[in-house]
């Protein structure tokens, strides 16, 4: 269960530890998704609805999670994803899955320069939201091409800000909720009355399973772990300890950072324009407290942005590596550092420079939505590769007791996490805002196993020719 390519993975540098690896995959979830679009889900599904999607986002990445957590271990390897996808289900599909990671991580680039554009317009309003993308775009740059453990580091302190921040707006958010904290404009406590002031399910059941996706947008950027695994050290050990540690942290700061949210913001007031961090901290009576939370958002949100960088341009070095692209792809510098793949890969925040054209919350809302079908997508893949993976392992005659870790209750979990997520991608069919998703998601699906069969044609041809020279 050894990598293919056993030289090429050794240009990366085993220089990621356990905190490392964990931060790494916070840092890539707590940002955008949590920031921007519970506002969003608040003003669609409403209080109540919001919480019970969130339940629901938390036992998808739960199942996601533990599936990649076995075979993550038992093969760890840089690009993890579409090399599990080609052996277990089919090559065509772990190439298509290599190009639907890398999509979702470069127009999620694109949705977090548009968001870092929000932020600095609560201070600069007169500024275009595109000016902004432009400059954090080219900072993001030059961080990820000096070295993976000068990039590792920093997004290590990067999450540290953003998780002290959310337990910081937890606890104060609860005091405000509950008149410990007064309010600016000197109106009572909301308590709990925020949360059914519309109704349990003011638009019923169905606003939930369209804003599903946009769910897991927010929850995207777990996997990374998987991705990183090439370049950990210990990855047997390390491994499950960052996927326990990780997905326990992610259902406490989510799920309580969203009932404290859904407490204090009126689900009409929501939206995306402003996080809807910064709108409850309008309404709480402690001095720059707003200005504070938004600096932190933009540097979480930017420290998002880092992480997706670093993970499309280590699936174009894979993609690569496996031949199935260009091998300039594979080339990494002196520091293991592949240049080209991340340049490349940089053409995803660029998108988000259609904010110039086309209104910025608007650009947001779709480009979230591409970026979430796409890491659906891929997730159903992971399901689908373990469910395979163990029951290839168990009937070559191999043991339970073989792998270092395991996923619990299989078969249940691979399938059950395979269901719910496709039940996410049919719901963006009834949300017109989101419905770009699937005219843009599905035919790039088909393009790429056109694409792959096209071109495996090609390299079997060539190296037939070559067998005859």
């Amino acid at each position: 269960m050894q990598t293919q390519d056993t030289s090429s993975q050794e240009n990366f540098k085993r220089t990621m530890k356990v905190r490392h690896l964990v931060m790494l995959s916070l840092g890539g979830v707590i940002g955008t998704g949590l920031f921007f679009n519970t506002g969003y889900i608040i003003s669609t599904t409403g209080a109540a609805g919001t919480l019970l999607a969130y339940l629901i986002g938390a036992l998808v990445v739960w199942l996601v999670m533990v599936c990649l957590g076995e075979l993550a271990v038992a093969m760890p390897e840089t690009g993890a994803f579409h090399v599990y996808a080609a052996r277990y289900i089919s090559p065509a599909t772990g190439y298509t899955v290599a190009w639907l990671y890398w999509l979702t991580w470069t127009v999620a680039l694109g949705s977090s320069l548009t968001a870092a554009g929000f932020c600095m317009q609560y201070w600069f309003p007169a500024t275009p939201v595109w000016l902004w993308c432009l400059v954090f775009c080219i900072a993001i740059y030059l961080l990820n091409i000096v070295s993976t453990r000068f990039f590792a580091e920093g997004e290590f302190w990067f999450s540290i800000i953003k998780v002290v921040t959310i337990i910081a707006f937890i606890i104060l958010g609860a005091g405000a909720m509950f008149g410990f904290i007064p309010m600016k404009d000197g109106s009572a406590a909301p308590g709990l009355s925020n949360l059914t002031a519309s109704g349990w399910l003011p638009h019923g059941t169905l606003p939930i399973l369209m804003t599903m996706v946009a769910v897991n947008f927010a929850f995207s950027g777990t996997e990374l772990i998987g991705i990183a695994a090439g370049e950990t050290e210990q990855p047997q050990k390390a491994l499950p300890l960052a996927i326990r540690t990780t997905v326990a942290r992610l259902i406490i700061f989510f799920i309580g950072t969203v009932f404290v949210l859904a407490a204090l913001i009126p689900m009409d007031q929501a939206g995306i324009v402003k996080s809807p961090f910064v709108l409850v901290f309008e309404k709480i009576g402690i001095p720059y407290a707003a200005d504070i939370f938004n600096f932190v958002i933009l540097t979480a949100i930017l420290s998002a942005a880092n992480s997706g960088l670093y993970a499309s341009g280590r699936m174009l070095w894979s993609l690569a590596n496996e031949n199935t692209l260009p091998r300039c792809f594979a080339q990494v510098n002196r520091r293991g550092i592949p240049v080209l793949a991340i340049t490349v890969s940089m053409i995803g925040g660029l998108l988000a420079l259609f904010s110039s054209v086309i209104a910025p919350d608007t650009v947001f809302v779709a480009l979230s939505a591409i970026s979430g079908f796409a890491v659906v997508a891929v997730w159903l893949s992971i399901c689908a590769s373990h469910y395979v993976f163990r029951r290839r392992h168990l009937a070559a005659g191999g043991s339970l007791q073989q792998l270092a870790y395991r996923a619990p209750l299989y078969p249940l979990t691979p399938i059950l996490g395979f269901l719910l997520c496709l039940l996410a991608c049919v719901g963006l069919a009834f949300d017109p805002s989101q419905r770009i998703a699937l005219w843009c998601g599905i035919p790039f699906v088909l393009f790429c196993y056109a694409a792959y069969h096209v071109t495996h044609r090609r390299n079997l041809k060539a190296g037939e020719a070559n067998d005859v020279a």
